[in-house]
């Protein structure tokens, strides 16, 4: 999972703010696993990193969950 943030992040290069970062990682998480077939394995492992992302973005990764 690290790489492809570093990937997205690097390929990107800079970002105008904050938010712009934001939306970068969670558009890489969410193209890790889109159709949510390992998504018991994956949540388990990175439930902090979820929690903060779904506060952080409103409820739209638990909405994309479902």
């Amino acid at each position: 999972m690290n790489t492809r943030i570093r990937r997205a992040v690097k390929a990107r290069g800079h970002f105008p703010n904050e938010q712009a970062a934001l939306k970068c990682v969670y558009m890489a998480i969410m193209s890790l696993d889109p159709i949510g077939k390992g998504q018991v394995r994956w949540t388990m492992r990175w439930k902090t990193a979820l929690n903060a992302f779904d506060i952080t973005f409103d409820g739209r990764l638990s909405a994309a969950r479902q």
